[in-house]
C-alpha cells in the first residue's frame, strides 16, 4: 500500500508525544551551542525551487561552525570538489536543514533554517585554518533547533569499535571511481584522490 495522504500516515504513527513536540526551540539556547562548539561533522540538506535535494557532509576541527548569535550561525566553506550543490540550491531556496553530530554521542543536534552564502569579512577572516581563508561562508537563521533521540545511531551503531568493517570489503575508491567514469585510471584516480585532501585541507 503506498501511502500519500497525511491521514493515512499519522494513523499509522499515532500522535507524537507533547515532549517531541515541545523541545523545538526558534533559537540556540546553552546546551545547542555547546553541542555545535563540540561538533566536527554537521549534514546540511537543500532543495532546489524544482525540488532537487541534496545533502552534502562538512567537517573540520570541533567548534568550526561559529555561533555569531542566538539565531545566526556560520558555516565556512572549506576546499571541496566544487560540485556547489548545496550551494545552488540555496541560491534557489534558501532553506536548510542540518543535523550536528559528535564523534562517541548518540544524540544529534537538528536545526532548520534559511541559509544565504557570503563572502569576505572580517567573519571569514576569522575562520582562516592553516593560513587559508574561506572563499565563502553560509551565515544560517535559525528557524528551529532541537536535539534528537539516540535510537538511530544506537541501531546503527555507529561510534562501536565492533561495528567496523574491514576497508578491504570495498574496492579502493580509485577503483571504484574508475568503474563508474569510463576513461579514469584506477591507479592515478586513487593517487589523485590521495594527494587531494593532504594538499587542500
Amino acid at each position: 500500500m503506498e501511502i500519500n495522504d497525511l491521514s493515512q500516515l499519522e494513523a499509522l504513527y499515532g500522535e507524537t508525544s507533547q515532549r517531541a513536540r515541545r523541545k523545538v526551540m526558534p533559537a540556540l539556547d546553552v546546551h545547542c551551542r555547546n553541542f555545535i562548539a563540540l561538533s566536527p561533522f554537521l549534514l546540511i540538506g537543500s532543495a532546489s525551487a524544482d525540488g532537487r535535494a541534496d545533502v552534502s557532509p562538512k567537517g573540520d576541527a570541533p567548534g568550526f561552525v561559529k555561533v555569531v548569535d542566538h539565531k545566526t550561525l556560520l558555516i565556512p566553506d572549506r576546499p571541496g570538489n566544487n560540485r556547489l550543490d548545496g550551494m545552488r540550491n540555496i541560491l534557489e531556496n534558501p532553506q536548510v536543514g542540518l543535523i550536528f553530530m559528535i564523534p562517541g554521542v548518540n544524540e544529534t543536534l537538528r536545526i532548520n533554517g534559511r541559509a544565504r552564502i557570503v563572502a569576505g569579512g572580517s567573519r571569514l577572516e576569522s575562520q582562516a585554518v592553516n593560513g587559508k581563508i574561506p572563499s565563502t561562508g553560509l551565515l544560517v537563521e535559525v528557524h528551529e533547533a532541537f536535539l534528537h533521540c539516540s535510537k538511530a545511531l544506537v541501531r546503527s551503531r555507529l561510534w562501536e569499535q565492533t561495528a567496523q568493517i574491514e576497508r578491504s570489503r570495498l574496492p579502493s575508491m580509485g577503483r571504484m571511481i574508475a568503474d563508474q567514469i569510463e576513461g579514469v585510471e584506477a591507479g592515478q584516480a586513487g593517487r589523485d584522490m590521495a594527494k587531494h585532501p593532504r594538499e587542500n585541507l
